[in-house]
């Protein structure tokens, strides 16, 4: 990767007093909340332990579905065994920290003991349960005292009841017998979901590492072309902290919701949707405000330069689109196996720290449609043009033009991950930003990151919808 730097950046001395200032003070405050939201992530749950367990959840719905051949790829071990453990596990942390365990795993873990055989741990949990309030404790309340409650009440409930499939298959099991719910029929339905969860992305992995060796090998026998120039906007170093740092952070991350999200509550709070589908609208939203003031900074900045080269400042250069998609394509393959080996490593070696982004959680336990198409619109549509335009568009082509390709590279991945305001986040982030960087050096296409960040987001989404529906 070549790393010279090239001489006809833009002059400090060219630069006025008061846009150095506010560029100054804009980076203070960014890299003050930067650490603020690094830190405070730490306090902020993961969604890791919840897309495990549902993935063994499926697993136990699923194993009288699968065939012997089949069962050990995507079922290994014993299911039910590892999700007793895994929910007695998540119940002893909420204890230790001294938060009641969500009603949620109590019902889990209690209709897992009754089918186990272990009668007396079930009714303990229960009984701890029938203290709690909404669905789960009026189905605890039943399966205390079955014969006060008929079968009508019984079928009110499991309507009302909310969470994971196997929860709701067992309770109407526990509730009305297994010949009323359909068992069968669940089980196929949970073969089909661990497929797509375990089959998909084990492909990518293979898929990944061919591309992987094949360019290495290519690179060793000297057979890569050269990278096309770099071609980018002609800002200064001045006026891309100023957009990334004053118009990103302070302007995108903290002026755009204190201004816009009081307004958007009271907007959506008199409307009769659902509350997750509210949710979705206001992250829809809330991101478009977001992404205005930062990209009115950037049009602010480029209109001073001119036309630009052939394809413009920023370098979309859509055209072919299967060309572009090619590019995008090969690039999210051969990412996916570095990520996941970053985040194997780190999981092994700190656990998991926690600090997951909140709209991930939302996409897991989100069964709203239309909700799930506002989380969808922003994670796989405006996410990838907003980032991919400030990152790799502005910041990657002048990082790249002071410091070289290389270290370029580096530095803007290094801002994307921190951006994202998660430290158990920042290694796998980091590695999709390298892996970003380089298909917009290769390619010489912001239009293939574009497109590559999206197919990573769809991945992320589609599993959490599958794993959560």
């Amino acid at each position: 990767m070549s790393t010279e730097k090239e001489s006809n950046s833009p002059r400090r001395s060219d630069t006025p007093n008061w846009k150095s200032a506010l560029a100054l003070v804009s980076l203070a405050l960014s890299l003050l909340l930067w650490l603020n939201g690094l830190v405070s992530s730490l306090q902020r749950p993961s969604v890791g332990d919840d897309l495990s367990r549902r993935q063994l959840e499926l697993s136990v719905l699923a194993q009288g579905n699968l065939s012997e051949p089949i069962r050990p790829l995507l079922s290994s071990g014993d299911p039910l065994r590892t999700l007793q453990e895994s929910l007695q596990n998540a119940i002893n942390d909420s204890e230790e920290e001294g938060r009641n365990p969500p009603p949620g795993l109590l019902l889990e873990q209690a209709l897992l003991l009754q089918r186990t055989g272990d009668l007396s741990q079930a009714q303990s949990l229960l009984k701890q349960l029938r203290q709690e309030g909404g669905a789960q404790q009026a189905i605890a309340t039943v399966l205390l005292n079955p014969e006060q409650h008929g079968r009508q009440s019984r079928e009110q409930l499991l309507a009302e009841l909310k969470g994971s499939t196997l929860v709701r298959q067992w309770s109407c099991e526990a509730l009305l017998g297994p010949e009323a719910c359909q068992g069968d029929q669940v089980a196929r339905q949970a073969s089909v979901q661990l497929l797509a969860v375990t089959l998909v992305p084990g492909l990518g992995l293979l898929g990944g590492i061919a591309l992987l060796i094949r360019e290495l090998w290519r690179r060793w026998r000297g057979k890569t072309p050269a990278a096309p120039p770099w071609l980018g906007p002609a800002l200064s170093g001045i006026d891309t902290v100023l957009l990334v740092a004053g118009g990103f952070v302070v302007v995108g991350e903290l002026i755009t919701p204190l201004l816009v999200a009081p307004l958007l509550t009271r907007l959506l709070q008199d409307w009769p949707i659902e509350a997750v589908l509210k949710q979705g609208i206001s992250v829809v939203v809330l991101y478009g405000a977001l992404m205005t003031g930062p990209l009115l900074i950037l049009r602010l900045l480029l209109k001073p330069l001119g036309p630009g080269p052939q394809g413009g400042w920023l370098q979309f250069r859509w055209s072919p689109l299967p060309l572009c998609f090619g590019q995008a394509l090969k690039g999210f393959l051969m990412v996916l196996p570095l990520v996941s080996l970053v985040g194997w490593l780190q999981g092994q070696l700190f656990g998991d720290p926690g600090g997951s982004n909140p709209l991930l959680e939302l996409v897991l336990n989100g069964h709203n449609i239309p909700a799930l198409a506002c989380f969808g619109i922003t994670a796989i549509v405006l996410a990838p043009l907003f980032e991919e335009t400030i990152f790799r568009g502005a910041l990657l082509p002048v990082a790249a033009r002071y410091w070289g390709s290389g270290w370029g590279i580096v530095v803007s991945a290094a801002v994307f991950a921190v951006a994202h305001s998660s430290l158990g986040e920042f290694p796998p982030l980091m590695v999709l930003g390298l892996g970003l960087g380089w298909l917009r050096w290769r390619s010489g296409r912001l239009g293939s990151c574009v497109l590559m960040h999206a197919l990573w987001n769809s991945l992320t989404f589609a599993n959490l919808v599958v794993l959560g529906w």
